[in-house]
């Protein structure tokens, strides 16, 4: 079973819906005995930093994903589920993240014809090995849509990346802790595969 943490959010219905699709059961839930008996936990979320941590906080949320990763249960964060694992973000000074992993929340200069938010497609490069992209190659398209992005502390951690005036990174892994920042589950063939292999460890 599939547990898909249900915060308020966004973007849930939509991860939902691909799960079943590659035929997991999948709950939307905020229970944290259903959440820590789950076989795998994604955090969706689409919105602003500072007002997710806050809904996380509210609902006991954020204790019960640090049990996530100490019980080893895999874990995919999901656009803003990414940012929300790291330390802090530029959208929300002030605001404290959820610090399972180490990295800055920073947003994307605008300049050159760039806009802002990023909205469409763009490439992955992968410059270290990572779970989620077993079976695809370099150049790969996925679905963003975002203004802020991942700058990780540990760049051994990062398996995607993007260009969209500056480096992204599109997505990290690091023991049980999955994340990226585009959105696998509006990704077509590319993004069900990133789902599929995630739901396979």
């Amino acid at each position: 079973m599939v547990a898909i943490i249900d915060y308020g959010a966004g973007n849930i219905k939509s991860v939902e819906n691909a799960v079943k699709f590659l035929g997991h059961d999948a709950v939307l839930t905020r229970d944290s005995e259903v959440i820590l008996s789950a076989d795998h936990v994604i955090l969706p979320g689409v919105g602003a930093f500072g007002d997710a941590m806050t809904r996380l906080r509210k609902y006991g949320m954020d204790e019960v994903l640090r049990e996530v990763v100490r019980r080893q249960i895999p874990l995919l964060g999901i656009c803003l589920g990414l940012q929300l694992l790291f330390e802090s973000s530029e959208e929300s000074p002030g605001a404290e993240g959820l610090g399972i992993l180490k990295g800055k929340i920073l947003r994307i200069p605008e300049g050159d014809g760039r806009k802002v938010p990023q909205i469409g497609w763009n490439d992955l490069a992968f410059p270290n090995p990572g779970r989620l992209f077993k079976g695809l190659s370099e150049g790969v398209y996925v679905y963003f849509v975002h203004s802020y992005y991942l700058r990780a502390e540990d760049p051994s951690i990062v398996t995607a990346t993007t260009q969209y005036g500056v480096r992204i990174d599109a997505a990290v892994e690091k023991g049980n802790v999955f994340a990226c920042q585009f959105h696998p589950e509006k990704s077509e063939s590319v993004g069900m595969k990133i789902l599929d292999n995630f739901l396979n460890i």
